[in-house]
């Protein structure tokens, strides 16, 4: 059962009122794969745009907290931190992005921590397209969640 539908198939928020309030965690994980040649024009230099891993930190942090603006069914909800960080593998040519958002509320943060990782990713895309057009973003995915009914690790 999709609980974003009704038995009719209709759209519906879920109603929360009658959950918990409890302490609420999530982390989910991106990355940003470049070719070896773009890698090591980043690794020598900022963009025209400026410093890439701490614009991608705000653009992050600010996409979590619009989150329920982006997607038509998610609750807005007050959030108490979101953790970006943003690690390099040279091996790999990437960035791995891995956001944590923390929440007290009635429904979990899945969703403001992956639209956190998932605005990290864009903004390191538009701030590097003018370097390379075939940069890929993947595997965005949760990690875990924590609070209300139920935990959630990827393993």
């Amino acid at each position: 059962m999709i609980t974003h539908l009704s038995k009719k198939n209709k759209p519906q928020i879920i109603d929360i009122s009658k959950k918990e309030i409890t302490n609420r965690t999530a982390t989910a994980q991106g990355s940003i794969i470049f070719s070896k040649k773009t890698f090591k024009k980043l690794e020598k230099m900022q963009t025209k745009k400026g410093e890439i891993t701490n614009v991608a930190i705000l653009a992050g942090i600010m996409g979590a907290k619009k989150t329920s603006e982006l997607i038509p069914l998610c609750h807005n909800i007050d959030i108490t931190n979101v953790d970006i960080k943003i690690t390099t593998n040279k091996k790999l040519s990437n960035l791995v992005i891995n956001a944590s958002v923390k929440s007290t509320s009635k429904t979990g943060v899945e969703m403001e921590a992956l639209t956190a990782v998932s605005i990290s990713c864009l903004t390191i895309y538009d701030m590097c397209k003018s370097l390379d057009k075939n940069i890929i973003i993947d595997k965005i995915k949760l990690i875990s969640k924590k609070g209300g009914k139920s935990d959630y690790l990827n393993d």
